[in-house]
């Protein structure tokens, strides 16, 4: 029983020293997460539901209460003797509440609907667009620290050799077949690789910062970010969000040109109204009266010189514009589609290459590792050859990186 406690224990004790893995699509789902524009889909969505609430509001009865004291210079009288009629004061009252019910509105309730609706899409798919903007400055910061990964496991692989090379050399230099001191040349190296290994980790904690304030998440400079494959497909249209949003714009136009449309369009309300006043209905009688009313309303703007006509032409317009913006995304994407493309064939070729620098580099260093056992070239002539081998293993390194970012930032520019 106490090896299982044990066991578990140890198990606990691993699973809280291992290191953080993050891969480049974790990071894309967390910067869609957190990033704070993210709250504005919530908030749009609510300040949306109650716009359509209000609009919908116009549907049902409406209540409304007037009341008004005034004094006039002159009141209606009957100018017969013996009528009995008295003349009405000067001061009056009156109270009213008026309840009416929209019927008939051409349309335009549902016009409003949906040209509100079809906003709050446009905005809604605008935080998308400056979201997927933000991807490129993930990539950038990814593969930054992933060159830095790569660079501290070479720098890991020459510290070892090195350290090989300084117990061969201490050991020649005991049975004299080396001279004295060149242990210290390689030992002097060392010492700067070490140098090489702070830069790079304080590199990578000021990267990770970023990353993690980006990602809204914080990120242990510890962390092993993976090596992701990344498969390009030349073939196919561009689907970025903003094609989405330029087509929510052309919509959104549409139908404000419709909810204009129908402003001018017959609306028939019907009312009632109740009320009390001083006088009442009957302007000859001279006292407090309670009457009501009820009835039909027609309201129907026939004629407006074509301003109706104009609105809508003039909003018309920006469709073209939109057709405009649209071609010129297309234009443009497509020039940094064919720029990216012929960056990832020269990186390709600086990789092949490459490998065979580091074939030929590794045979001369071979060499340089049994001469400098024999004592035919000094500790010096050595270490620039292992420099050498280092430079060229991280100039592949580094070009395998660029074109992963490459490869990358050309799948965020095409939008697959």
């Amino acid at each position: 029983m106490k090896k299982v406690v044990l066991s578990f224990i140890l198990l606990l004790t691993f699973s809280g020293f291992s290191q953080q893995q993050l891969s480049l699509v974790d990071c894309y789902q967390l910067v869609d997460k957190n990033y704070p524009l993210i709250k504005q889909k919530a908030l749009l969505e609510k300040q949306n539901n109650i716009d359509l609430e209000v609009i919908t509001n116009k549907t049902l009865p409406q209540l409304s209460i007037d009341a008004q004291a005034t004094y006039q210079s002159d009141v209606t009288h009957v100018a017969i003797p013996n009528t009995g009629v008295e003349p009405l004061n000067k001061d009056q009252y009156r109270a009213t509440a008026t309840l009416s019910q929209l019927i008939y509105n051409g349309g335009l309730i549902d016009a409003s609907l949906q040209a509100k609706s079809v906003a709050s899409k446009t905005l809604q798919k605008q935080v998308e667009v400056n979201l997927y903007q933000l991807k490129k400055q993930v990539n950038q910061l990814y593969f930054s620290i992933l060159l830095l990964q790569e660079k501290k496991a070479l720098l890991t692989a020459k510290q070892e050799q090195l350290m090989a090379r300084i117990k061969e050399v201490k050991s020649g230099i005991t049975y004299g077949t080396i001279l004295p001191a060149s242990d210290k040349v390689l030992e002097a190296e060392l010492i700067k690789i070490n140098q090489q290994f702070v830069e790079i980790d304080y590199n990578k904690i000021s990267l990770f910062d970023t990353l993690s304030s980006l990602l809204g998440e914080n990120i242990n400079a510890t962390s092993i970010l993976k090596n992701p494959e990344i498969y390009t497909n030349f073939q196919g249209n561009i689907s970025r969000p903003e094609l989405e949003l330029f087509q929510l714009k052309k919509e959104q136009v549409e139908s404000n040109e419709m909810l204009i449309s129908k402003q001018n369009a017959p609306k028939i309300s019907g009312f009632a109204t109740g009320g009390y006043g001083y006088p009442g209905l009957n302007m000859l009688d001279n006292s407090f009266k309670g009457f009501y009313t009820i009835g039909l309303k027609l309201n129907w703007n026939i004629f407006d010189w074509n301003s109706n006509k104009k609105e809508r032409e003039s909003l018309l317009i920006n469709t073209d514009i939109i057709n405009n913006e649209t071609e010129i995304f297309n234009l443009n994407t497509n020039i940094e589609l064919r720029q990216q493309e012929s960056e990832m064939k020269k990186i390709e070729s600086f990789i092949a290459s490459d490998s065979e620098i580091i074939t030929l580099r590794k045979e001369v260093l071979q060499s340089a590792e049994s001469q400098l056992k024999n004592g035919v070239i000094t500790s010096s002539a050595y270490i620039t050859e292992l420099t050498n081998l280092f430079e060229d293993e991280n100039n592949l390194k580094t070009h395998n990186i660029q074109l992963l970012l490459v490869k990358a930032n050309y799948n965020i520019t095409k939008g697959q």
